[in-house]
């Protein structure tokens, strides 16, 4: 029997891939209807920083935007 996902995992920070920018954080948003997260445009120079960012007024905003469809 397959357990069935109720909760979507919250968004998280990584080391950014990006070679522009070495050393900074991003975040990543867990999408319900893709198998990759998405990826906030935004670069932060630690992983508290972006963290800081995933539970402010601003972030919170955005990252529901963004899983509404409408941050597209």
């Amino acid at each position: 029997m397959k357990k069935k996902k109720t909760e979507l995992p919250r968004p998280y920070s990584v080391p950014t891939k990006d070679t522009r920018f070495p050393g900074t954080y991003e975040v990543m948003v867990p999408a319900p209807d893709r198998i990759k997260p998405h990826r906030m445009p935004l670069q932060f120079e630690t992983r508290e920083k972006a963290e800081a960012w995933i539970h402010s007024l601003e972030g919170n905003e955005r990252i529901r935007k963004l899983l509404s469809g409408r941050g597209k």
